[in-house]
């Protein structure tokens, strides 16, 4: 009876799996299922693949293997040694998580699914099974997860924090693009990648908000953070009320622009009615309305918008509107 080489119980996220003898003799029946490839392996190199079928093993249809048989004076001999790899051709389902920095250093945790299928028999046996001698379905998917999240944390270090968060959709695109050059260099095609959590530490979330509102420049931010960090400090240094009064100076020296020209302090009055503190060209009193200024004696109104003038003027100095010819 002819011996025969099949792979049976296949299940449904098997990826790859080795035929246990590597003894094969000439004339045995080679049986591929569908979505199945079968490939001779030898010395660490693909050799003959063979698609769904059944397949009578000769040298008609092992022909680099037969090849290789005759300079190592091994042809016409039964048995002969390789081994046979079955590699599963359908779409399969890979989770990925890891830890990676942006550009500014900023700590993320990302993780998702990846989907993929095996496109090129012959590489993928090559580069992947010879190359790194795995033989097994947790091993292969073990491999391409930590070959994924090896990337990602190449590609992640090129984006700034908020390209990230805000374009995480065009950001997962161009990661996928760039993954994909690399998965296919090991005969894997990359169907889709996704992100399904991303998240940063407290500290970068904070920042994140400021930077996201648009208020707020990115060295501005870094200023709040400079003196926040710097009055925790000196709690921790100092302690108690020493602690206080030393933030207390410390803080609006750090929280004053520094450049070679600043503007000066704006002058405060005081509101008469409310007390309130208000820039000095204030015209009314922004928590009471008060009119801070009286009108000059004898002063009239304009008449086209209603605001008080000196007595005389020929031109209304609020809208420019004639008052006499």
């Amino acid at each position: 009876m002819p011996q025969v080489i099949e792979w049976t119980n296949v299940g449904a996220d098997d990826i790859v799996w080795r035929y246990p003898n590597e003894d094969i003799t000439w004339g045995a029946q080679l049986i591929v299922h569908e979505y199945e490839m079968a490939v001779f392996f030898r010395d660490g190199k693909a050799y003959d693949v063979f698609g769904p079928g059944r397949h009578t093993l000769t040298t008609l249809n092992l022909p680099l293997l037969t090849g290789i048989l005759r300079r190592l004076a091994g042809f016409g001999q039964t048995p002969f040694k390789a081994t046979v790899i079955f590699i599963s051709t359908k779409v399969f389902q890979g989770k990925y998580g890891t830890r990676a920095q942006t550009t500014e250093l900023a700590p993320l945790q990302v993780f998702g699914g990846f989907w993929f299928k095996i496109e090129d028999a012959t590489l993928f046996v090559n580069q992947v099974i010879g190359g790194q001698k795995i033989y097994t379905s947790a091993d292969v998917n073990n491999f391409l997860r930590g070959f994924l999240n090896e990337k990602l944390i190449d590609e992640l270090s090129h984006y700034d924090l908020v390209t990230v968060f805000t374009r995480l959709d065009e950001t997962s695109v161009i990661v996928k693009n760039s993954v994909a050059d690399y998965f296919k260099r090991l005969g894997i095609e990359l169907t889709d990648l996704r992100f399904e959590g991303i998240d940063t530490t407290p500290e970068y979330r904070e920042r994140l908000f400021w930077l996201k509102t648009g208020r707020t420049a990115p060295e501005e931010v870094l200023r709040m953070e400079t003196v926040k960090s710097a009055a925790e400090s000196l709690g921790k240094s100092t302690g108690g009320g020493a602690a206080l009064g030393t933030g207390m100076v410390l803080i609006p020296q750090l929280m004053t622009p520094t450049g070679p020209t600043q503007a000066p302090a704006a002058a405060l009055v005081i509101c008469p009615k409310c007390g309130a503190k208000v820039p000095a060209t204030s015209k009314f009193c922004p928590e009471c309305g008060t009119a801070l200024t009286p009108p000059p004696a004898g002063a009239i109104n304009c008449p086209k918008c209603g605001k008080s003038i000196p007595a005389g003027a020929k031109f209304c100095p609020e809208c420019g509107a004639q008052l006499s010819s």
